[in-house]
């Protein structure tokens, strides 16, 4: 082999050397000194790009036909469109699955109520890719026995070429047999990379030695030199060309089919070697770098994607890990993770290799949050029917119990049953809104018949209203700057009035409230008036604590917002309770009286703690 051969083969191997590099290391390293590596029709499809496959797909049965169509036909499946059906699939059922939760919910649904069925088109994508995944089991096996087969036609070829090169009188008497041995070389394509190296440099070797035999038939071999010349100036024309394409990818495979296609071409004139190949590198260089830059702009967005991916995995990773103790927490993380979700939907594709897998964590974090989420409210339904079902069973006992006559029996019997009731667990507000409407109207049916029939006691009855009206004109008379213990005088009259028996029914409602009334005054005054007083002691006392320095003022500010939010929790508990018991019940119920009492209570306690906090600010300023 002389030196222009020489440099020709090492300028090739070079070339090829930028392009293996800017797609990722070869199979094989190559040395300076070798030639270059044939690229095989898989390795050339390696290079990530926008292949055809990757079109739009509106629904998942759209993708399901897609899958099945590959499954069920002769067509080869392609590992990069096989996850890209994946990806594009769990992408539309996760947005499909989000759109049937809102519809729910903006239907009016309780979204403690809403349960994710399972899914038909997911389990039968799921049966189709397992036919996929051995389907291409069998097809890449398939392969490498092929590439087995042709590496071992390409080895007989070099021998049958290596036959040839004994002497001047065999290579002219076979250079047709020559000539149709290199077609055959050219058809036959993939081979074990591991193996093409070498391969290549075999086949090469005795090529040049069989034209270094043509030296008694010059004019076939000044033939063969000027159609290469021809078929390689073709080349750098089509290279040179490339630089005018618009689609980076589609020019770089182009120009790896066209170094295959020159690395197939025989040799030409010595003299013209150098500077053909100089022509086509040159014009190969501006396509390589070119792709280079390409896809070092694709890595480094697609390297960030995966730093965003990851980072949303590892927030849903964190919420599923927190503590639920209540429906509220389900559904506080439930927001949190559907927000999640929404921001990952913007977020490109991840490198190629990690797509799936970082798009499986993500999937995996989400469904292990909901499913356990799907588990916690099925208990909570099961334990809210089953308390509907006992509440259902008092108000059967109340109605059967709400037109008897026997007044004191039947009494007892229905208190006792609304004791039972208050021991029964939560239901659904709305429901236990309905129930509990039906049994205290059974409840009250009873006592207001009872309170008709008592005919005898209305004497008492008017006596007792007397009575009462004359305890309220007390009241009316008590003021907050009153002489002597106020609260003690009034708690006093309030225990006079509540030993007092039954009035007339006609007129309980209205003396009721104007004692209630009455008493609302003298609360709202002596509250007034002792938190005025409170306030003003805590003002002094704020000086004091200035003077110790603004550390003291900063730990006493920060004790009242405590206080004070444990006031407003309590008070929401009371609400709560208030809720249950009934919001429609009659204010002659004591329980609900006292609770009442104790919520405004706290309430004006809660305004005392802020009133304090606004003091502490209002100094600082």
């Amino acid at each position: 082999m002389d030196s222009q051969e020489k440099a020709l083969e090492m300028g090739i191997h070079d070339e090829v050397n930028k392009v293996e590099e800017s797609v990722g290391p070869a199979e094989e390293p190559i040395q300076p000194t070798e030639t270059p590596k044939a690229e095989s029709d898989e390795e050339a499809g390696s290079t990530p790009e926008e292949p055809n496959y990757k079109r739009h797909y509106e629904t998942k049965k759209d993708v399901l036909e897609r899958v099945k169509e590959i499954a069920h036909s002769n067509e080869a499946p392609q590992k990069d469109e096989v996850d890209y059906l994946k990806t594009t699939f769990y992408k539309l059922h996760i947005a499909e699955r989000e759109a049937m939760m809102k519809d729910f919910i903006d239907g009016g649904g309780d979204p403690e109520e809403y349960h994710i069925m399972p899914d038909e088109d997911e389990e039968a994508f799921k049966a189709e890719m397992g036919i996929i995944k051995e389907k291409r089991a069998k097809i890449l096996k398939e392969q490498e026995e092929e590439k087995e087969a042709n590496y071992n036609k390409k080895v007989d070829i070099i021998e049958k070429i290596k036959a040839m090169v004994t002497s001047p009188e065999e290579a002219n008497k076979s250079y047709q047999e020559f000539k149709t041995l290199q077609a055959q070389w050219k058809e036959i394509k993939n081979i074990p990379p591991a193996k093409a190296n070498e391969l290549w440099r075999t086949y090469q070797l005795y090529v040049e030695q069989f034209y270094d035999m043509l030296k008694l038939n010059s004019e076939a071999r000044e033939y063969d030199f000027k159609k290469n010349q021809e078929t390689k100036i073709h080349l750098c024309e089509a290279a040179e060309k490339l630089a005018e394409e618009e689609d980076v990818l589609s020019a770089f495979h182009q120009l790896q089919k066209l170094h295959q296609e020159y690395r197939e071409t025989g040799p030409v004139a010595k003299e013209l070697r150098e500077e053909i190949w100089a022509r086509f590198k040159a014009a190969s260089t501006v396509i390589n770098k070119r792709h280079q830059q390409y896809f070092e702009q694709q890595r480094a967005k697609e390297e960030d994607n995966l730093a965003r991916k990851t980072a949303l995995c590892e927030k849903v990773e964190a919420i599923a890990a927190e503590e639920n103790k209540g429906i509220s927490d389900w559904n506080k993380h439930s927001k949190d993770i559907i927000a999640i979700q929404a921001e990952w939907k913007t977020i490109g594709f991840a490198p190629q290799k990690m797509n799936v897998k970082i798009f499986e964590r993500f999937r995996a974090a989400c469904d292990d949050f909901f499913g356990r989420k799907t588990e916690f409210f099925q208990k909570q339904r099961e334990m809210f029917a089953e308390n509907i079902e006992k509440k259902r069973a008092l108000i059967e006992k109340a109605q059967a119990l709400k037109d008897s006559t026997d007044w004191k029996a039947t009494a007892n019997k229905i208190i006792a049953l609304q004791k039972e009731w208050k021991s029964i667990g939560a239901v659904p507000k709305k429901t236990g809104d309905h129930l509990w409407a039906e049994f205290i109207g059974a409840c009250n049916q009873f006592f207001d018949a009872r309170n008709a029939a008592g005919s005898s006691q209305r004497n008492e009855q008017r006596d007792n209203l007397e009575k009462k009206k004359a305890v309220i004109e007390k009241l009316k008379a008590i003021t907050a700057e009153a002489e002597g213990n106020v609260q003690e005088t009034v708690h006093k009259l309030v225990e006079e009035y509540n030993a007092i028996g039954h009035v007339p029914y006609k007129e309980k409602d209205k003396v009721y409230e104007e004692f209630h009334a009455e008493m609302e005054r003298l609360r709202k005054e002596l509250n007034i008036s002792m938190a005025q007083r409170r306030l003003n002691n805590f003002k002094s006392k704020l000086k004091n604590m200035a003077e110790q320095g603004d550390a003291a003022i900063d730990n006493e500010r920060a004790r009242l917002v405590r206080q004070y939010e444990t006031i407003k929790s309590e008070v929401q508990t009371y609400e709560n309770n208030l809720g249950f018991l009934n919001a429609s019940s009659k204010k002659g119920n004591s329980l609900i009286e006292e609770m009442n009492r104790k919520v405004q209570k706290l309430k004006d306690d809660m305004n005392l703690v802020l009133e304090k906090i606004k003091a502490i600010d209002s100094q600082n300023q």
